[in-house]
């Protein structure tokens, strides 16, 4: 018999977390939830009102703001998955840029965020179904989830996945700036005091160097059919 679980999915920046963890929910009817859309709200937030000065987040300042950032996901009839939203609206694009990324690692270090915002996660995930991509997922936020992935690829590879995807949207950014960026965040993301980024007990790897997008997904569709029908 078949029931419904909790899908973490963990690891560095630009791994395809997201898009293998939209595709998990579509075909399993599960809820998706976009924990990285979060932080790049707040982030973006950070940004428009000036707690982002001179290459640094002003914590005192965004901290004491929290209580003014509204998240929320709504789905759209055009939009295959929910999109966030902040303070009423639609920011999916706004928070894709390279400077939202750039900071965003800063943002999601400081602990009173990370506080507001498990706590939203936690609760979207009382009633399971759900599969949910992020830095501690299943370390922090459910740590008993069914089924822990832990996505890795080198830091190359991701770079090059980042610079196409910007260049598609017409950034100007170059490769060496991606390159930077991305090891900047893999530096903050992993040696952060509050909830790093690391492999949850019981998580399984998959390395996606060299993987096809339909090979990556088959293999973590596999693996969460084996835990809802009980194979585990």
């Amino acid at each position: 018999m078949s029931k419904k679980i909790t899908i973490a999915i963990d690891g560095y920046s630009s791994t395809g977390k997201s898009t293998v963890a939209k595709q998990l929910a579509q075909k399993l009817n599960y809820i998706y939830v976009d924990t990285g859309a979060m932080y790049r709200a707040v982030t973006l937030y950070a940004l428009q009102h000036g707690f982002i000065a001179e290459g640094k987040v002003v914590r005192d300042k965004l901290i004491t703001a929290l209580s003014n950032i509204q998240l929320d996901f709504q789905h759209e009839e055009d939009k295959p998955v929910a999109q966030i939203y902040l303070n009423g609206r639609n920011v999916e694009g706004l928070i894709r840029s390279l400077e939202v990324s750039g900071f965003v690692s800063e943002v999601a270090a400081i602990s009173e965020v990370r506080k507001k915002l498990v706590e939203q996660q936690q609760k979207m995930g009382n009633g399971k179904g759900i599969v949910m991509d992020g830095r501690d997922i299943g370390t922090v936020v459910f740590p008993d989830a069914e089924l822990k992935i832990f996505m890795t690829a080198s830091a190359e590879e991701r770079a090059t996945r980042r610079f196409k995807e910007l260049q598609e949207k017409g950034d100007s950014a170059t490769y060496e700036e991606v390159l930077h960026n991305v090891q900047h965040r893999d530096h903050i993301d992993t040696t952060r005091k509050d909830s790093p980024l690391r492999k949850a007990e019981g998580a399984i790897e998959i390395d996606n160097s060299a993987l096809t997008l339909s090979g990556q997904f088959n293999t973590i569709y596999q693996l969460a059919m084996d835990r809802i029908v009980g194979r585990v």
